[in-house]
């Protein structure tokens, strides 16, 4: 008879012999029922074909009046994107505000896009998280609804060591092509060369998207890490003086062309310069508020905030439509007249 501590023979008591203890086995059970696996991910993007993008919308997540998504806004924000030559999009990020969603929202809004959207535009999926329990999960589930590559950023807030950063990258690379994001300003840590250095060893590394500033970048590229800009004022020199590969870019939402160009169009500083005040716009509150006041003042999305973000003051709305006219209105994304929004018109979203 087995005891709740392990089991002996019931002749061995009963000889007066010591019995011996034995630990009890586990059940085994099968793992069917458990998530999809790294290696069991169907229809998996070849990592080079994400290194070549030169090109990518951290894309903005637009709401209806009850705070669900607004699908029908952004599948239109989207496929402008596609119209004019963006190359892949990061969905959920912070620009997508994948910190305001729900991991099913989150998913969800992903396996749309992949949908909709895959043969035509590269899916990268914010699926980063600061428990590295909860990046693997939702990676895994990302990839299983056909995400190309996963976004990760650097566990933020509850900050760990050097030796933790390369643990936890360690963890969720072996999943799928993988772009590794330092934005101390964020997180509160930079993520050291060494560290990207050790993640670059993985066949799943497609690079790095960093906000630290040019020497950072040249000092990647020089040893063959491929470094797309996170800063969008800083693009253009970091692709052409520094060895960039490109841009994730959130002045894109709103000009791809014209980011295209500053991408793809060789050296071209008088349309730098032009784009800067676009750019300084749109940072001037922490991303995305400005972004989300831009579209909806250019009629692209409806005036629907979900808190704590709140639109840009009357004053700095007053200057993007100036700053539009300045740029042009038919290089930004939308048919509608760019319009100075008055406070009433926007919707402040606490609970949804």
């Amino acid at each position: 008879m087995a005891s709740a501590l392990g089991y002996c023979s019931l002749k061995a008591i009963h000889q007066g012999g010591i019995p011996k203890w034995r630990s009890p086995r586990a059940a085994v059970i099968p793992d069917s029922h458990l998530p999809m696996r790294s290696y069991e991910v169907k229809n998996r993007t070849n990592v080079d074909d994400i290194k070549a993008l030169r090109l990518i919308t951290a894309v903005k997540t637009p709401y209806l009046p009850d705070g669900r998504f607004d699908l029908v806004a952004y599948d239109a924000l989207v496929n402008m994107q596609i119209e004019d030559g963006v190359e892949g999009v990061i969905v959920g990020g912070t620009t997508g505000e994948g910190q305001l969603m729900s991991w099913d929202e989150h998913i969800m809004l992903i396996g749309h896009t992949v949908n909709c959207f895959g043969g035509s535009i590269k899916v990268i999926g914010n699926t980063g998280s600061n428990s590295t329990r909860e990046a693997i999960h939702a990676t895994e589930q990302g990839f299983a609804v056909g995400m190309h590559a996963a976004l990760h950023i650097n566990p933020y807030y509850g900050k760990t060591s050097l030796e933790g950063l390369i643990s936890h990258f360690e963890n969720v690379l072996p999943m799928g092509p993988t772009i590794i994001y330092n934005v101390p300003s964020r997180t509160g840590q930079d993520i050291p060369p060494a560290v990207i250095l050790n993640a670059s060893k993985s066949p799943n590394f497609a690079g790095v998207k960093e906000c630290v500033g040019h020497d950072r970048v040249e000092g990647y590229t020089s040893k063959g890490v491929v470094v797309w800009s996170g800063n969008d004022d800083e693009c253009h020199d970091s692709r052409w003086d520094y060895g960039g590969k490109g841009v994730i870019s959130v002045t894109s939402n709103l000009i791809p062309s014209l980011m295209r160009e500053l991408m793809f169009g060789g050296k071209n500083p008088s349309l730098n310069a032009k784009l800067l005040p676009l750019m300084k716009w749109l940072f001037h509150e922490p991303n995305p508020i400005g972004l989300n006041t831009a579209l909806a003042q250019l009629g692209v999305v409806r005036p629907i905030f979900r808190l704590p973000y709140v639109p840009l003051p009357l004053e700095k709305r007053i200057e993007f439509v100036n700053i539009v006219n300045e740029i042009g209105r038919e290089n930004f994304v939308g048919e509608s007249d760019v319009q100075v929004l008055d406070d009433d018109d926007f919707i402040l979203i606490g609970r949804y």
